[in-house]
């Protein structure tokens, strides 16, 4: 399932790309140049259809994102390797002071 979403998700951004690269900037685009000729819808229709499509495009690749991200599997521990056994909290034993030595009187 989380591979036939990456695959939506990678042919959306290509459209969603090519959607962009057509849409008209400040300074002319694609879509002027193609606006001319364009007979069956006209020109203000084709920008409302491509800003259209740019939104929608952008909303499915969030949507399918997110959807994406729930059908992604918690990985499994599969390490060969054991964990140390835990280590005991009791306190170490305080270092204990020499005993002191009977000095036997000099005569």
């Amino acid at each position: 399932m989380y591979i036939f979403l990456s695959i939506l998700i990678v042919l959306a951004c290509v459209l969603l790309i090519g959607a962009v690269l057509i849409q008209k900037s400040k300074g002319g685009g694609l879509a002027s140049d193609y606006a001319g000729g364009n007979q069956y819808m006209g020109y203000r229709k084709t920008t409302d259809f491509i800003e259209k499509a740019t939104w929608s495009l952008a909303i499915f690749i969030c949507v399918v994102s997110i959807i994406s991200a729930f059908t992604v599997k918690a990985p499994i521990n599969t390490s060969s390797i054991k964990p140390a056994p835990a280590a005991t909290t009791a306190p170490a034993p305080a270092p204990s002071a020499p005993a002191a030595t009977p000095v036997a009187p000099a005569n």
